[in-house]
């Protein structure tokens, strides 16, 4: 099997799956790229056996077959070689030559029979969203997801179609996020959680334009097919919680603020806040808005004033900075409406400018206040 390829063209496709691959794998071959050759196009495979994604590219070739070649020497050579077509010589022994303009590298590649075999879109319903809007959804939704493997449902995003509508919810018990997409076309209404790792591996593979995608789903797993990048995992096999009971159904306190302006005091008070809660306080008094964070271990306080709009009674309320300036930086509004009730009620962030086909609501737990 011989096929000649430019080194940059494969480091960039290559680069779009490594992520893929564990640092500690239970088997070897894990630790591999799949690649096979058909036709004159190269396919590229990389699994943790969770997650699988491929990528395929143009070679010259005369011959078909494949090989599996170890990731990490392969991803250290080309990141080394300059821009020029390299030439891949394997031998039914599966050792790998490569030939440089000026160098000659070998390395040995393993049996591509036992590379695990990709799972089948067997029994499958889809539906169809733009790039972009699949993008938005898991940008705006993946930093809220839970790290607790104890709460295996909460690892991942929760993806809830209806008709004509697809909802991306992510939630960690501390905060939530809801992305409702109404541009989106499904044939029945389901819902299932897809895990984290692949979702951040297909947000840096996807383009943020309006390429129509489709997303197909059956019992155990989810594939997500682009142009000549392909990805499958499994299903987290779990019930997400009912998140629809801790949105609060009337805040009736509403307080506007610049959004930009609001977490640039949040980041600036949040340096003085105790390390481990990151507490702050929030003094509403008519159109002013004070900030007040201190840490007593240290004896260091900070506190800022700010304007703002407020329809509601005069109101002190204390947040976890760091998850405000998260859920702050989802929205893409000029200004944001946070919707209050009483101090220990949760609040409601939403933007005030919606885009077309969007809608975005977050939702921050308070923290007690230290009277």
């Amino acid at each position: 099997m011989k096929f000649i390829v430019s080194s940059s063209a494969l480091l960039k496709h290559l680069q779009q799956i490594n992520g893929v691959i564990n640092a500690n794998t239970v088997l070897p071959i894990l630790e591999d790229f799949l690649f096979e050759i058909e036709d004159k196009k190269l396919t590229v495979v990389a699994t943790d056996l969770e997650t699988v994604m491929g990528v395929q590219m143009d070679v010259e070739s005369k011959t078909d077959g494949k090989i599996c070649i170890p990731a990490r020497i392969l991803m250290d050579s080309l990141k080394n070689i300059s821009d020029q077509p390299l030439t891949f010589n394997i031998d039914k022994n599966f050792s790998v030559e490569i030939t440089s303009d000026n160098g000659k590298y070998k390395m040995m590649g393993e049996n591509p029979d036992n590379f695990p075999k990709a799972p089948e879109a067997d029994d499958a319903n889809n539906f169809t969203v733009t790039s972009s809007a699949l993008l938005n959804g898991i940008n705006k939704t993946l930093f809220a997801v839970s790290n607790d493997d104890l709460r295996p449902a909460m690892t991942g995003i929760f993806f809830e179609l209806s008709k004509n509508a697809v909802q991306f919810v992510a939630t960690d018990a501390h905060r939530l996020v809801r992305y409702k997409r109404t541009d989106a076309t499904n044939a029945n209404a389901d819902s299932f959680i897809v895990p984290k790792k692949p979702l951040n591996l297909l947000k840096n593979a996807l383009p943020d334009n309006d390429d129509e995608i489709t997303v197909s789903y059956n019992n155990n797993h989810f594939f997500v097919t682009h142009g000549e990048t392909r990805l499958s995992c499994r299903l987290i096999d779990a019930r997400f919680p009912d998140y629809k009971v801790v949105i609060p159904a009337d805040n009736p306190y509403k307080l506007t603020v610049n959004r930009t302006d609001f977490q640039s005091a949040l980041r600036r008070i949040n340096i003085f806040s105790n390390k481990s809660t990151n507490q702050v306080v929030l003094s509403i008094n008519g159109s002013e808005l004070q900030l007040t964070a201190q840490d007593v271990d240290f004896s260091s306080e900070g506190n800022e004033r700010m304007n703002c709009e407020y329809d509601g009674e005069d109101l002190q309320i204390a947040f976890n900075a760091k998850f405000l300036i998260e859920l702050l930086n989802a929205s893409e509004s000029e200004n944001v409406v946070v919707e209050l009730s009483t101090p220990n009620k949760a609040g409601i962030i939403k933007p005030t400018e919606k885009e077309e086909n969007e809608e975005l609501l977050m939702l921050v737990m308070p923290l007690m206040l230290n009277v």
